[in-house]
């Protein structure tokens, strides 16, 4: 058939605008980065590194996204980014010191400056009003340092709270014990920061224990005006065996706590003053050797990484009391998670960085369910031991959050 020449001209665009249709509808569309720090090799020197990933909108799918930074030393060992997404800080192990990036709006991280410590860091965190940073450090003795933060630049120390016992409580350990700091957390509504540890005095796998006292513990401090940082009443409370990761709803209504000893998960309410006090029902069966926790950005879900069985436990949050009841424990990651982190800008995808698989592994979390299934292509290469995750929204959409 002869078409004529208008007709032919109508062809044509109708096929143009079918083509440019089928393109858009193919079209990746970035949601969030997704920053891993990890390291260039596995021996022990190796210069540790910020791996940035794009999140597809749809499949959930990582590609890499700007260039990968050097760390600013070796040994990253824990993320933490500021509530407008603007800074980011990493801690290095080895190095001990906590360096300082700016965040553009394509995820390209530029670094600014650098903290350097005088013992080793364990995790970081910074307030929602991104007005101050807080450093756990330690490794035989714990020390919370609070630093001021001004357009996200380091500034001097503000408060430095040593983690001791004082007091009869013949549960406490005593002067000498060696005790262990594991992680930190800053409520939503930034009045209060808690931060574990254990006494390996009192949980030593395989070798001498020298103590009777209970050996794990989170410290809690109100956070006043100027920074004045001030315990809890009835703080320190107990915390399992070994704490390894701690969080909170974004209600700031419950706490929860893995223990990697005893293979559960602790919850407490949130009391007047951000005073804790345990669920009754607890603790809560995970998976063997929990190491992260993270609550999703509605509130409605917790998500734990089992290191020793390479999974994801899925919990669902009853509104009323906090009490985590079991989706599924058998979500597959690749080998050792270690860090896990839920998108903030759509709350639907669940992210793990596996430290012995040299991955990350990539879930969609089922809005009404929190039911996890793997995303396409998971897991996805990244530098070696991955240790700590983080995830800032892309675009102008709002994020996912719930009100107090």
């Amino acid at each position: 058939m002869k078409f004529s020449k208008p007709s032919q001209l109508f062809l044509v665009s109708t096929m143009g605008l079918v083509v440019a249709a089928l393109l858009a509808a193919c079209q990746i569309v970035t949601i969030d980065y997704v920053f891993v720090a990890d390291s260039t090799g596995t021996d022990a020197t190796s210069e540790g590194q910020i791996q940035v990933f794009a999140v597809d909108s749809q499949s959930g799918a990582l590609r890499q996204g700007a260039a990968t930074v050097d760390s600013g030393g070796i040994a990253p060992i824990s993320i933490a980014v500021s509530s407008d997404y603007a800074n980011l800080y990493v801690a290095n192990k080895t190095s001990k010191n906590v360096v300082h990036f700016t965040i553009a709006s394509n995820g390209t991280l530029t670094k600014k400056d650098v903290l350097s410590l005088s013992d080793t860091p364990v995790a970081l965190t910074v307030n929602p009003a991104n007005s101050y940073l807080y450093v756990l450090t330690g490794t035989t003795s714990a020390t919370l340092t609070e630093y001021a933060l001004s357009s996200g630049t380091i500034g001097s120390a503000a408060a430095t709270k040593p983690l001791t016992f004082t007091g009869t409580n013949s549960s406490y350990p005593v002067s000498g014990d060696s005790l262990v700091p594991t992680a930190l957390h800053v409520l939503a509504d930034g009045t209060a920061v808690y931060a574990s540890l254990y006494d390996a005095n009192a949980y030593n796998p395989g070798g001498t224990v020298s103590s009777s006292a209970h050996p794990g513990w989170v410290f809690g401090y109100t956070i006043g005006t100027g920074g004045a940082l001030t315990a809890t009443t009835s703080s320190p409370y107990q915390a399992g065996i070994k704490p390894t990761a701690i969080t909170s709803d974004p209600t700031v209504r419950f706490v929860y706590v893995t223990d990697f000893a005893s293979n559960q998960l602790i919850g407490y309410g949130i009391q007047t003053n951000d005073v804790l006090s345990f669920m009754t029902d607890g603790p809560y069966k995970t998976g063997n050797e929990p190491s992260g926790v993270v609550v999703d950005p509605r509130g409605k879900y917790i998500y734990v990484t089992n290191t020793l069985d390479a999974t994801v436990s899925a919990y669902s949050i009853t509104m009323a009391t906090g009490t985590p009841s079991t989706i599924s424990s058998s979500n597959s990651t690749d080998t050792e998670p270690m860090a896990i982190a839920v998108d903030p800008a759509l709350g639907r995808f669940v992210f793990t960085g596996n430290y012995l698989g040299n991955t990350v592994s990539g879930f969609r979390l089922t809005a009404d369910t929190g039911a996890l299934s793997q995303t396409q292509a998971t897991p996805y290469t990244a530098g070696a031991r991955p240790t700590a995750i983080a995830i800032v929204p892309h675009g102008n959409h709002s994020v996912q959050a719930v009100a107090k």
